[in-house]
């Protein structure tokens, strides 16, 4: 029987989809495409992870008051690094199901993967990042957590019916714009000017923010990914991985025909300028610095169009490197994407140790490199 997700991406048609002969030996196949992409993101965002220790201006490199086109597209061409992070994760789960594992042992993995994922986050990564113990610093929650808190989510939704898993997936994704209205700096404590636990779970979920879990004084807690709709990304990613039931032709259609509706809806709601993103576009003095505030669109928590921005050109290179992973450059970063992982905290001590011998051989200060003033207080993946 076809998936749910096919009968959606599949409008009525005389030819219908056909989906691959069911004794193809799943447990030895890699998605060489997958893998490649993956693989490609994680290069990409060594970039802006070196620019956050390396870039003399502290601003904004999105900031349309100041920065310039070529800063502006070191930026930008990163935010395809975390929600592609995200959503192939919830992929990687669904051809676990491919190959043959039972749910109950996919979401027992799940669990324990996730919450093994948070445990770096909050010591591996952090280390990493400052180079410092940083004791003022509880808690700084980047992708690796969301991740993380988005696998033990997955792990409850898999046992629904795929169709109910991307219903409740792309509404997340949708509809949580609805909620940018809501800060959580309007919920004090009692009798406090700081967030009380109200908004504190709300900053978790939604809106990215720093509260103090014991109080203040004390050490905090910064959120970078909160939990919506960054779950709902990965639970698509996992509805998304079914299309891999299919032939290689039909596959390639349902990408493209998928890539080219979602970077059509992208281009269409942000011209609109009502919803989608807290940020509207306006038109500036130049052709493009307006093109700039057109493609500048939230990332924290990320918004429809800009999952939307990210998602859809990402469908069209699936469709367009399937066969095409033969070169030693595709070798190369399929490599990379099947131990994505690994690299991800590799390259955090690389890019730190690198910025540090660069200032050192210029003969210029490293101090500041270390501990919180290492990452310009500036919010990255």
């Amino acid at each position: 029987m076809m998936d749910p997700l096919v009968t959606v991406l599949n409008p009525i048609r005389e030819t219908p989809l056909t989906l691959a002969p069911s004794d193809t030996p799943r447990s030895k196949v890699r998605v060489d495409s997958v893998d490649l992409l993956r693989g490609l993101i994680m290069v990409i965002m060594v970039l802006d992870h070196m620019r956050d220790f390396a870039h003399a201006e502290a601003f904004d490199p999105t900031d349309i008051s100041k920065t310039y086109p070529l800063l502006f597209f070191t930026r930008w061409v990163t935010h395809f690094c975390a929600p592609l992070f995200v959503f192939l994760a919830g992929t990687g789960a669904y051809f676990q199901v491919l190959r043959g594992k039972p749910k109950s042992e996919l979401s027992k993995f799940l669990v324990l993967r996730g919450v093994w994922l948070i445990f770096l986050e909050l010591t591996v990564v952090r280390l990493l990042l400052f180079f410092s113990v940083y004791p003022t610093l509880l808690a700084f929650l980047q992708v690796i957590w969301v991740i993380g808190c988005s696998m033990i989510v997955l792990a409850g939704l898999i046992h629904l019916r795929l169709r109910t898993l991307l219903t409740i997936s792309v509404g997340m994704i949708v509809l949580h714009d609805l909620l940018d209205p809501i800060h959580f700096t309007t919920w004090h404590g009692r009798g406090s000017p700081l967030p009380g636990f109200g908004a504190s779970l709300w900053s978790i979920l939604h809106e990215p923010g720093v509260f103090f879990p014991f109080g203040y004084p004390g050490p905090r807690v910064v959120v970078l990914y909160p939990l919506v709709p960054w779950a709902g990304v990965m639970g698509t990613g996992y509805a998304f991985g079914s299309i891999y039931r299919l032939t290689d032709a039909e596959r390639r259609r349902v990408l493209l025909r998928l890539g080219g509706a979602l970077t059509a809806c992208f281009i269409v709601i942000r011209a609109i300028n009502i919803y989608g993103d807290p940020s509207p576009w306006v038109v500036q003095p130049t052709a493009m610095m307006t093109v700039l505030s057109f493609l500048n669109v939230s990332k924290y928590p990320p918004s429809l169009l800009f999952l939307l921005m990210t998602m859809g050109p990402a469908m069209l290179f699936l469709a367009a490197v399937e066969d095409r992973n033969q070169s030693w450059l595709a070798k190369a970063l399929i490599t990379y994407g099947r131990v994505p992982l690994f690299f991800y905290l590799l390259q955090w001590g690389i890019t730190h140790s690198l910025a540090i011998i660069a200032n050192l051989l210029a003969g210029k200060p490293a101090w500041y490199l270390y501990g919180s003033r290492g990452f310009h207080g500036q919010t990255r993946e």
